[in-house]
């Protein structure tokens, strides 16, 4: 790569890599980084007008490789920008319906550019003097309508393209995190509405491991997979309660010499005590 053009590339990415860190709104950012595109865009073509293209491998080589490497920029930003200024207001699932929308028109800017996607991405170049050389376009092979209003001293007929394959990467990965930015505010909400209400085990201790494994032999816990630890280290966790050494507690609830399921008993007689007296209500 010319050095000019190196020098003028390195200077675009350090501005717009200042531009992400410093500005959070994306809106503007996107106006920032179009005002500096553009005139990085205007400085590359004055380089482009003074030096000329010594053979035509090297002008190919600037319209296919170089030049789109700044246009894709300009692309990305406008379409950034566009998309967050059309974002309605509404809740998750209105926003992921919108994104999914906006990656669907990428689809199908690849279907209709099938061909000429391949063309590029395989890395052929037979092509190269008619996509990639000034005033060598072709009818046959498809033109833009954008291509006859445009300055064809620094325009070929496929260079444009180039840019939005390149540009619609980013827009694409820009759209996925959205849409997981989106997804993991759902789970944070979601684990917020778990948490309000705190429940604190107010029995005793030793009723809780009669619980605990009068549940686990029952096999109700992961189909029967979870352990007698998860189960302790599950009811610790959630009833903020150190059960100790349950296993002990649980020897000692087997040694009982009446009624081994104090705990069990009493619920069972307490809920058939409320089953009947909600029947005589009714």
């Amino acid at each position: 790569m010319n050095p000019k053009y190196s020098i003028l590339l390195n200077n675009l990415n350090e501005q717009l890599n200042f531009i992400d860190l410093e500005i959070d709104d994306q809106i503007k950012k996107c106006e920032q980084a179009i005002t500096i595109i553009l005139k990085s865009i205007n400085e590359l073509k004055k380089v482009t007008t003074k030096s000329n293209f010594k053979t035509e491998t090297e002008e190919i080589q600037f319209f296919k490789e170089i030049k789109p490497q700044f246009t894709s920029k300009l692309i990305y930003f406008n379409r950034v920008y566009k998309i967050e200024m059309k974002k309605p207001n509404g809740g998750n699932r209105v926003l992921k319906k919108y994104y999914n929308n906006e990656l669907l028109k990428l689809k199908a800017f690849f279907d209709n550019e099938l061909e000429f996607y391949q063309y590029f991405r395989s890395g052929s170049t037979y092509l190269d003097f008619k996509y990639f050389f000034r005033g060598k376009f072709d009818i046959k092979l498809v033109l833009d309508s954008y291509y006859f209003e445009t300055d064809t001293s620094f325009a070929t007929s496929h260079d444009f393209k180039v840019a939005t394959i390149l540009a619609n990467d980013l827009i694409e990965l820009y759209i996925e995190n959205q849409l997981i930015m989106l997804e993991n505010k759902e789970n944070t909400e979601k684990s917020q509405r778990k948490h309000n209400v705190k429940m604190t085990w107010t029995g005793s201790k030793v009723a809780l491991v009669e619980l605990m494994y009068a549940l686990h032999t029952e096999g109700v816990f992961n189909n029967g997979a979870a352990d007698l630890k998860e189960i302790a280290e599950y009811f610790e966790h959630i009833f903020d309660i150190d059960l100790g050494q349950y296993r002990r507690v649980f020897l000692e609830i087997r040694a009982r010499k009446s009624d081994k399921t104090k705990f069990i008993t009493t619920i069972n007689e307490q809920l058939l005590k409320r089953m009947e007296d909600s029947d005589e209500v009714i």
